[in-house]
């Protein structure tokens, strides 16, 4: 059976059909039972790394804080700590660029939790009956809480393709710990193409990166596979092994998003956001131009359903397949189809304009 896929496009004519109405009838249209009266309701969102500019804007989420308390929930807004150097690796960092970027209590309206602690040690070990893994590590706030709204920015990633709810569910709710068990590749370094800058040396979060004749050097033994120096390598010098490592990276993801909605009672509610779309995730310290135009907000209560429509929505507005040109390397369909697989969600879907 076809899960429900509720669409707003982005265009607006009118003020009672401006994009923060648009919002509130996608919540209403797939929100359903999933939030109660008294239920601490976390919002999982990204609030961005320090120099990024592309996450969802503060006034979109208090359309969805508003939203919770008019369903009789306590909402608070949640994300867990990084695993790579940056402005949001431990909770008193993190909740200084959250405040930085807008997101505080005068223009939200809810509080901010940093769910996995102080400095990402405050998880518990979901079971769950995955291929790869057997359990996962997921932040202690985000399994304590009752109801639960994910608010994705859809846009492309470095190494899944593209990033929207599921990446949101299982990068975002895991501790470092838990986003090591995820990344778990191994990068190596182009000599030709290094160029000596030190970015991945300056960025390495483990210090697995070393520098011999101004040339890049990867300690297999101590590199975690985050994917930081890939990230910020302006030579495209660095690189893994594109046909199993990302493979089995987006399957380890399916899995920790199943881990991070498999003991709820309720559904939880997704919305995400086509707009600002953008190459690389918005935890990278700047914000690329947009590689489509804007197309609209979509919601479901099937993170699938929901990221393969985006997936169709943007690739019509493209008029091709995006993300495989972006990152040909990458069959970014894989986390979906494991997604399914594992009992996530289904791939068939209908698109339901609101």
């Amino acid at each position: 059976m076809a899960s429900s896929v509720f669409f707003c496009g982005v265009r607006s004519k009118t003020a009672e059909d401006n994009k923060g109405s648009k919002i509130v009838r996608l919540l209403e249209a797939a929100g359903g039972k999933s939030i109660r009266k008294g239920d601490l309701t976390a919002i999982k969102l990204h609030f961005g790394e320090r120099g990024c500019d592309s996450f969802i804007r503060p006034i979109f989420v208090r359309k969805a804080v508003d939203w919770v308390k008019k369903q009789g929930g306590k909402p608070f807004l949640t994300d867990t700590g990084t695993l790579y150097t940056g402005w949001r690796k431990n909770s008193v960092d993190h909740l200084v660029t959250a405040l930085e970027h807008g997101f505080g209590y005068e223009v939200t309206g809810a509080p901010i939790v940093i769910a996995d602690g102080l400095k990402g040690e405050n998880f518990v070990d979901v079971p769950i009956k995955g291929q790869l893994m057997s359990s996962v590590k997921i932040a202690s706030d985000v399994v304590a809480s009752d109801g639960m709204v994910v608010l994705s920015h859809f846009k492309g990633h470095v190494m899944a393709g593209f990033g929207g709810a599921i990446k949101n569910l299982a990068m975002g709710c895991a501790p470092a710990q838990g986003k090591k068990e995820q990344h778990s590749a191994r990068m190596s370094v182009n000599l030709e193409k290094c160029i000596g800058c030190g970015r991945c040396y300056r960025n390495c979060p483990t210090k697995a990166v070393s520098m011999d004749d101004h040339k890049a050097s990867i300690d297999e033994d101590r590199c975690i596979g985050c994917g930081e120096c890939l990230t910020v390598c302006p030579a495209s010098a660095i690189s893994l092994d594109w046909r199993t490592d990302l493979s089995q990276f987006q399957r380890r993801m399916a899995e920790y998003a199943l881990g991070a909605v498999s003991r709820r009672k309720r559904p939880v509610l997704y919305l995400n956001f086509i707009v600002d779309v953008t190459p690389q995730c918005d935890c990278v310290p700047w914000s690329d131009d947009r590689v489509v135009g804007d197309v609209g907000f979509v919601s479901s209560t099937d993170p699938v359903a929901l990221d393969k429509a985006c997936l169709d929505l943007v690739n019509e507005r493209a008029g091709k397949d995006l993300f495989s040109e972006l990152y040909p390397k990458i069959d970014h369909m894989e986390q979906l189809r494991y997604a399914q697989e594992l009992g996530l969600g289904s791939l068939d879907y209908s698109l339901v304009e609101v």
